[in-house]
């Protein structure tokens, strides 16, 4: 890597340096592992999707917004085992049934491993579902914006851009041109850490819905003349996800190209790149962006010459994608190495998801663990401790977590009871309240009760996670989604 100069200056990169990385046609012709590993694509019923998605749950929503969002995606598994992602469209969103069948079907002839493949569809009454493959390493979005680690390296960023490229090519090459509301929650990564480009993008919304969601200073100048989408407008939205890539930050357009026009262009690099990034790699790139970002749809270049500009900067190219973007990588099946629900919201510490899901399950993981009582459920000593379980609940379920600590402690001090859930639900109840040591040790008494209690392994990664102790919080992930495995084989 070579070291960044105090100032970029516009040049052209030298055409004729070659790049051990593949181009678009290299990628289509050597795809047939990726072909043979995908099933064609499939009609699904109603029914199979609910199987796969726990009847949609919540817990399984992935899509940028939730479940406010107009269109949610979840992620599921299927009878074989294989993860999904599935988009349940708005109700309203496909009125034609025989239009949405005949698009998605197109875009299901797609294969490559460029993108995150549409596998099926459903189209049960007014219901309308897509389904792909799903990617397990999150978006663009979470680890250019919201990093916690490691920022992205200058080598990924390069990578992203020339994989994203090759994609929107080899769609273009398909008579797939069009793609809509192009941004960086449609970048994302599969197992090996690889950048994917969604293949939701590639259908609209809806029959006459509209092609951008994001903000106006982000929409191409001809969607705001015309409201259509041409192959240019997604050639303009690749220039967006440049300036994303080079600046760690989601800037405005036009604010980006008067930097350039006016020769500033360190303001738009991202400081995180200090010192890793060469001059002419850093202006080769905000060249490329400028040229994305031309007023005049027909001065863009097209999604070939994207790719030819791209392949010369690859660094680190015989590095893999996951060792460059800092994540785990194992050997284990894609089912073995995904966190449950519950796993996934101690990891990022919400709350308010553990809350919920701690509610659904109840006390059933009690079973056989809790001793038995009902010997001496008449006792009145039984009965108080009885009650004060029940106020706990009724506590922890209206979210009066203050509470919910009171009774739940009268109930352990009664010392009659043992439940690894009281202190699981304790233990969130702490950490609801900014108590981090003293969930840990909640966390830590449950695991006493039941040594191999995913939930209990899950929780105390939250507590250490609220105390700083990411490392530790990693490790005791591993140990829960380990159990978790042995649990479901069992």
């Amino acid at each position: 890597m070579g070291a960044r100069c105090s100032k970029l200056s516009l040049c052209f990169w030298p055409s004729n340096i070659k790049s051990n990385l593949n181009d678009s046609s290299d990628i289509e012709n050597g795809n047939k592992n990726e072909k043979d590993s995908l099933p064609g694509f499939s009609e699904f019923t109603l029914d199979q999707l609910k199987a796969a998605t726990s009847g949609f749950s919540s817990e399984n929503v992935v899509s940028e917004h939730g479940e406010k969002a107009p269109n949610v995606v979840y992620k599921g598994t299927l009878d074989d085992g294989r993860w999904i992602a599935v988009k349940r469209f708005n109700r309203s969103a496909w009125p034609d049934s025989r239009q949405f069948l005949e698009e998605a079907r197109a875009v299901g002839l797609l294969r490559n491993e460029r993108l995150a493949n549409l596998i099926g569809c459903c189209c049960e009454g007014d219901e309308r579902l897509l389904v792909a493959e799903f990617m397990p390493n999150e978006t663009l979005s979470k680890h250019l914006f919201h990093w916690e680690t490691q920022p992205m390296k200058w080598a990924m960023r390069l990578r992203v851009a020339l994989y994203l490229a090759q994609a929107l090519d080899y769609c273009s090459s398909k008579g797939q041109a069009l793609y809509h509301d192009l941004n960086a929650y449609r970048v994302l990564f599969d197992q090996d850490g690889n950048p994917r480009l969604s293949c939701f993008g590639l259908m609209k919304n809806s029959k006459d819905g509209k092609s951008y969601s994001t903000n106006l200073a982000f929409t191409p100048p001809e969607y705001l003349r015309t409201g259509r989408v041409i192959p240019e407008s997604l050639v303009y939205s690749f220039g967006t996800l440049l300036l994303d890539l080079l600046s760690g930050k989601h800037i405005p357009p036009s604010h980006a190209l008067d930097l350039i026009r006016g020769k500033n262009f360190l303001m738009l690099i991202d400081s995180c790149l200090e010192g890793h990034f060469s001059n002419d790699d850093g202006t080769e790139l905000v060249r490329l962006a400028s040229r994305c970002l031309q007023y005049e749809p027909r001065e863009r270049p097209n999604a070939k010459s994207l790719v030819t500009a791209l392949i010369p900067l690859q660094k680190e190219t015989e590095v893999p994608s996951y060792v460059l973007l800092g994540i785990p990588h194992g050997n284990a099946p894609l089912n073995q190495t995904l966190l449950s629900p519950l796993g996934e919201a101690c990891s990022r510490l919400d709350l308010t998801a553990i809350h919920e899901i701690l509610e659904k399950l109840g006390y059933k993981d009690d079973e056989g663990v809790a001793n038995d009582l009902s010997f001496q459920m008449w006792t009145n000593q039984i009965q108080e401790t009885l009650n004060s379980k029940k106020h706990g609940d009724a506590a922890f379920r209206a979210k009066d977590f203050v509470t919910a600590i009171d009774s739940y402690t009268e109930f352990i001090d009664g010392g009659t009871m043992i439940s690894p859930t009281v202190f699981a639900r304790r233990c969130l109840c702490y950490l609801m309240n900014d108590m981090a040591q003293e969930a840990l040790g909640d966390a830590m008494q449950a695991l006493v009760i039941n040594p191999e209690w995913p939930t209990a392994f899950y929780l105390q990664a939250a507590a250490l996670k609220s105390l700083g102790m990411d490392n530790d919080a990693q490790e005791t992930l591993k140990d829960g989604t380990s159990f978790e495995v042995k649990k479901s084989k069992s």
